[in-house]
């Protein structure tokens, strides 16, 4: 896997050793910074707000979109129609004045669908030539609808889209408008119809989110409050420039030495036939996460850590987005398939390792 076009998450900044108490962290930031940490806290709950009106349950997921689009990482959420996913992402949108394009894929959706193509087009002096129209991924905030449903070669059109903030088409290269984001809805590979995401495509994704069914207090919620005539309006929180201040401003938030060594470790841990792997990683893991966990590890631990008021990353913070930041990125073998151990469980499995060392 090639990282070299990610940008790298330790600056010079962060080479320098942070306290290991976060309220004496506020010390080693500029007072702007403290102010803007605190700013985004209170910010991060009238987002929480907005989407509980139309949204009812569903916290965490709501938690780790956020952590998402704060560290200008993309999401995938996985989970069987009818969870309100679609209504969810477009929700964001709208409290975040940012504009909107959705894309449902489909079996015979191509490439050009996505991208945008050139076309002939005649000019007011009779002569013709190609106009690039652009496609529906030029949008700071995308919905892939039930992106396994098109085969990888649609797919992968949105690759480097997500990596490098850009398509090319026809040799011609179009940069996106920043903030970028893409969210992605996935049905369960069981269901008809569906196509398994390229383990590269996933690796692209900082989390996978899973959405679960709702509890009973809440589907009766949603029973008695989703069923009138009315239309909840939402109120625009944020716009882009300032999602992309809040973003600068998760990359600044100090992390600890240990918290660093955490990610590395348990990374690492992943890998079948290594020496830091458990020997029973070999009997259920056929392929590891790559560095690119780490790097969302440590952003994702930044982001929660700023949302909730801490002025740097905390223990609990990378072990909250170690879940969905790995278990789409570990592939397990038959033998787990078999005895019922799925990525999910090996992630836990390994959290709770690390606790015990």
């Amino acid at each position: 896997m090639d990282t070299t076009t990610t940008p790298p998450i330790d600056d010079a900044s962060e080479s320098v050793a942070t306290p290991i108490d976060p309220a004496a962290a506020a010390t080693t930031l500029p007072a702007d910074d403290v102010a803007a940490i605190d700013q985004l806290g209170q910010v991060y709950q009238e987002f929480k707000q907005e989407i509980g009106k139309v949204i009812i349950g569903q916290e965490d997921v709501i938690e780790r979109l956020a952590i998402c689009l704060f560290s200008r990482g993309h999401a995938l959420l996985m989970g069987v129609p009818g969870l309100a996913k679609t209504l969810l992402v477009s929700s964001v949108a709208e409290t975040m004045d940012l504009s909107f394009n959705r894309i449902q894929f489909t079996p015979d959706l191509m490439p050009a669908d996505i991208t945008g193509t050139d076309i002939i087009q005649e000019t007011d002096t009779g002569h013709r030539e190609f106009e690039f129209i652009k496609g529906p991924v030029f949008a700071n905030l995308v919905l892939a609808d039930e992106i396994n449903r098109a085969p990888a070669k649609t797919q992968s059109a949105m690759l480097e889209a997500m990596q490098e903030n850009m398509v090319t088409v026809l040799g011609k290269t179009y940069t996106l408008d920043k903030p970028f984001f893409v969210l992605a809805t996935q049905n369960p590979v069981e269901q008809e119809g569906t196509y398994p995401l390229p383990e590269a495509q996933l690796d692209r994704f900082m989390f996978l989110i899973d959405v679960d069914y709702p509890s009973h207090d809440e589907e009766l919620r949603i029973a008695r409050e989703t069923t009138g005539i009315a239309k909840t309006q939402l109120s625009h929180i944020l716009n882009g420039e300032q999602v992309q201040q809040y973003q600068d401003l998760v990359r600044r938030i100090p992390v600890p030495d240990h918290i660093y060594q955490y990610a590395v470790d348990i990374v690492r841990k992943t890998r079948p036939g290594t020496d830091e792997a458990p020997d029973w990683i070999g009997e259920y893991v056929g392929w590891g996460a790559g560095p690119r966990a780490v790097q969302y590890l440590i952003l994702g631990a930044k982001a929660r850590a700023a949302l909730h008021g801490s002025y740097m990353a905390r223990l609990e913070d990378i072990e909250a987005v170690t879940s969905p930041v790995l278990t789409h990125r570990v592939l397990t073998n038959f033998a787990a398939e078999s005895q019922g151990m799925t990525a999910a469980k090996v992630v836990e499995r390994l959290v709770s390792e690390m606790r015990e060392d």
